[in-house]
């Protein structure tokens, strides 16, 4: 019973990887934070899914707040970097500069740098075609894994756009069944109106 928890929690700890789409309202902002030791690899990457013209601020900061990476209206982009001391880091999403729409954006946020398959760590002799055909398919699924966000990320704008431009196909639609049926009833009123004028004796 303890050895499927023991490996469970094994590949948990492979890598710390936090997956999120969230909402950020008009005029306003939504912060994640992050505790790293010192010398932590991470990886953060965020793609803005529907709102507006698809883009947001984003800004990276230290435990002591300096700032270290600032994206500025960007609909999606990516920083690695290595912690440069032990702390709380934080990532800040900004819509402040929109009036009316709001944003959904989608963040990845990885921590430290994937570990060698079970058995495979600091081998000092090569790798055997066993254990390197299991490395290349686990590098392999880990690719689909994100090539497979990314589509449904795009499977999701996609949709989205589908969807503003069918209601403004159909408002439009709407609206020209108005004009035309304006435009008809004025004309039949207009020729009626010749032949109901009556001209004085």
């Amino acid at each position: 019973m303890k050895l499927p928890l023991l490996i469970l929690l094994g590949l948990f700890g492979i890598v710390l990887s936090v997956e999120l789409t969230f909402e950020v309202q008009d005029k306003g902002s939504e912060c994640f934070y992050q505790d790293l030791t010192k010398g932590e690899s991470s990886t953060i990457e965020f793609q803005v899914v529907t709102g507006g013209h698809y883009d947001i601020d984003m800004t990276l900061k230290s435990p002591k707040d300096e700032v270290l990476f600032q994206a500025v209206q960007k609909q999606y982009d990516s920083h690695t970097f290595n912690a440069g001391m032990e702390g709380t880091y934080s990532a800040c999403f900004s819509n402040e500069f929109s009036t009316f729409s709001h944003k959904l954006v989608y963040v990845d946020w990885q921590v430290n740098n994937e570990e060698p398959l079970p058995g495979m760590e600091a081998n000092p002799t090569a790798m055997t075609q066993m254990e390197t055909s299991a490395q290349s398919v686990h590098e392999n699924l880990n690719t689909i894994i994100d090539y497979q966000t990314h589509h449904r990320l795009r499977e999701s704008q996609g949709r989205k756009r589908a969807e503003i431009i069918n209601d403004r196909v159909m408002v439009w639609s709407i609206g020209e069944t108005v004009a035309i049926l304006v435009v008809s009833v004025g004309q039949v009123w207009i020729v009626k109106s010749f032949f109901d004028e009556r001209r004085p004796i």
